[in-house]
């Protein structure tokens, strides 16, 4: 019982750290051109350009949450820690994995796009929407990574 709720907190642990970590280097790659921008034309930055520069936290907030709620599945936040067998201690574990690295990726990928958004917003201002659409297509498979985890987590059976 206790290697098995160790391999379901690692797995919670992983789907926060690596869509935290997506999110990070996202936001820094989308940030550091918005920082270009303000140092050009800082009354650009604005709205549009703050959505760009958060677009790729969402994906940590993802991670975070998956990590949540396998950790409230075996019942280590309230503290009535339940019985984890030797089948849904794996599966819990890779439905945090493979969400975590989906975020990942996604993160590092729509941090990319939303970089090359604000350029976008630097030169034509009037187009900035499309780059926003461009990074909510990425934002899209972040989203549907969330919606399996969640749908795997509710129905993987713990005692």
């Amino acid at each position: 019982m206790l290697m098995g709720i160790v391999l379901v907190v690692l797995g919670a642990v992983l789907a926060v750290l690596l869509g935290g970590s997506g999110s990070i280097i996202g936001i820094q790659r989308a940030a550091q051109a918005g920082a270009a921008l303000l140092s050009e034309e800082p009354e650009k930055f604005g709205g549009q350009g703050l959505v760009l520069s958060a677009l790729p936290g969402t994906q940590g907030i993802y991670g975070f949450l998956v990590g949540i709620m396998v950790l409230q599945k075996i019942g280590l936040l309230t503290g009535a820690i339940k019985e984890v067998s030797n089948g849904a201690d794996w599966q819990l574990f890779f439905a945090c994995v493979s969400a975590g690295l989906l975020f990942l990726f996604s993160a590092i990928k729509q941090g990319t796009i939303c970089a090359a958004g604000v350029q976008v917003l630097a030169k034509k201002p009037s187009e900035v929407g499309k780059s926003i659409i461009l990074a909510a297509l990425v934002e899209t498979y972040a989203v549907l990574g969330l919606l399996i985890s969640v749908l795997l987590i509710n129905g993987i059976p713990v005692k």
